[in-house]
């Protein structure tokens, strides 16, 4: 009698399906590296605190690929090291400061996206354009209402500004984002579909 294995309910776990405790150190190790790699590609907006940078890509990439626990405690990772003082942040920031400033609440929500978008993924929501395009949009609104909310209240700014400081020179490039997480997921499943057929 043979079995059918099940199908796996993350990209990491169909591309390492015996993962051990060092496998997963090391993919850990190898996502903070990359959050804070894709953190460093930054572009200041004049006017606001907030960046534009890489790490919300990074974060949609993470949190879809590695699975609910490893996703999560990745990022978790992220920030206690830059909490810790590890220059991981966007333009090597670190700090207690740069989670309770102004751009904190981005950080949360990265996080939270993180946290769902491993869960969107478990329900296969990674593996056709369409609806990774509706996990990816899910996850930035996840990153940007605890990023605005956070930012409105820690700088004391009205909305108008905190929309235009925090929201308005992001869009386009989050755009770009959640294009490249939305296709690159599904194509990267075909792959791995075809491989273990």
């Amino acid at each position: 009698m043979t079995t059918i294995p099940l199908a796996p309910h993350s990209l990491r776990a169909a591309l390492f399906p015996k993962s051990t405790l060092i496998t997963n150190s090391v993919l850990a190790a190898g996502g903070v590296a990359f959050l804070s790699l894709m953190a460093q590609i930054a572009l200041p907006i004049p006017g606001s605190p907030v960046p534009v940078t890489g790490q919300t890509l990074g974060a949609l990439l993470i949190g879809a690929s590695y699975g609910r626990a490893l996703g999560a405690s990745t990022f978790a990772f992220y920030i206690a090291l830059g909490v810790a003082g590890a220059p991981v942040f966007s333009q090597q920031g670190h700090g207690i400061a740069k989670l309770v400033g102004p751009t904190g609440g981005y950080l949360i929500g990265m996080f939270l996206a993180t946290v769902a978008l491993s869960f969107l993924a478990s329900k296969k929501w990674d593996k056709k354009i369409s609806t990774a395009i509706v996990a990816m949009l899910i996850g930035q609104l996840l990153i940007f209402i605890p990023g605005l909310i956070w930012l409105q209240q820690s700088t004391g700014k009205d909305w108008a500004w905190t929309i235009n400081a925090g929201l308005t020179p992001f869009i386009i490039g989050e755009i770009i984002k959640l294009a490249i997480a939305a296709s690159t997921l599904p194509m990267l499943w075909r792959v791995v579909d075809k491989r273990r057929t």
